[in-house]
């Protein structure tokens, strides 16, 4: 079951960068505004529609790894989006990737590989008590609306990037921990439970909010700024909710010397290539 929900996972990381590139080029083809403007003016572009179809076949696949695997091993390979993105990315712009751009994306998935392996992520429950779920809810909202907060126009772009991208990533942590619980009462009590769980529709409600704030992260700033606080982002909640709320297992002991290697691997991996290729997923103008 492990290899199935590392395949799933690899294959959702895959179609986040579709998604992902898609609808960074539709939103740096919009007015600068916010909120449900930029959504009705992003809908008009056919590239949203492809990059919406990318984040619809990912919550799919991701979904189908949830229910095969902790959602401390799955969420973490979802950083494979960036150098998967970056796959994309080159061919199409017919651009040659610099060395430092492939030492980069040799130490992201070096990096992965050594923290996934020295954790070893373990757990086999897929609901939590609602004593478990109230206070999570109420931290990963309270902490959503304050990177919105810090993000107010007056703020600098790199700034409002990073705020909204953290605030993403929370989000997207969230909505994976809600949809494991929901596809493990499908998976329990078929489409009747899977109807009336309130995870159901609590995944929905958190994966539209994390969409519309990564819309507003894309377009608000660089994506030095945005790109790095939403990978390690997304990857550090959904251990921590993991942990939290199914009872998941990580090593710990000594393999925290590795596991922090492997995190520092991964850092300068996704900065390194923030920045040698700024255009990762401006796709095709």
């Amino acid at each position: 079951m492990t290899v199935l929900a590392v395949l799933f996972a690899v294959l959702a990381a895959a179609s986040n960068a579709v998604g992902t590139a898609f609808q960074r080029k539709a939103a740096a083809t919009v007015p600068h505004g916010g909120g449900l403007r930029l959504l009705r003016a992003l809908v008009r572009r056919p590239a949203w529609a492809v990059g919406v179809a990318g984040v619809v076949g990912a919550a799919i696949f991701q979904a189908l790894a949830l229910v095969n695997g902790p959602l401390a091993l799955v969420q973490p390979l979802f950083i494979l989006e960036l150098p998967f993105a970056l796959l994309l990315a080159v061919p199409l712009l017919h651009r040659r990737l610099s060395a430092d751009g492939w030492r980069a994306v040799a130490a992201l998935v070096a990096g992965l590989a050594l923290v996934l392996l020295s954790a070893a992520p373990s757990g086999t429950r897929d609901q939590a008590p609602m004593t478990h779920w109230i206070p999570v809810l109420a931290l990963c909202l309270a902490a959503m609306a304050a990177a919105v907060a810090v993000a107010r126009p007056t703020r600098s772009p790199l700034v409002r990037a990073a705020a909204l991208a953290t605030a993403a990533a929370i989000g997207n942590a969230l909505t994976a921990a809600l949809m494991k619980s929901a596809t493990g009462r499908l998976a329990d009590a078929g489409l009747p439970g899977f109807l009336t769980a309130w995870q159901t529709y609590g995944f929905a409600l958190a994966g539209v909010c994390a969409l519309l704030l990564l819309e507003n992260a894309l377009q608000a700033g660089p994506l030095v700024a945005s790109q790095p606080a939403l990978t390690i982002g997304d990857a550090t909640v959904s251990l921590l909710l993991g942990i939290t709320l199914f009872d998941e297992h990580v090593r710990t002991g000594w393999w925290l010397l590795p596991e922090a290697a492997g995190a520092l691997l991964i850092v300068w991996g996704v900065v390194r290539l923030t920045r040698v290729v700024p255009h990762l997923v401006d796709v095709v103008r």
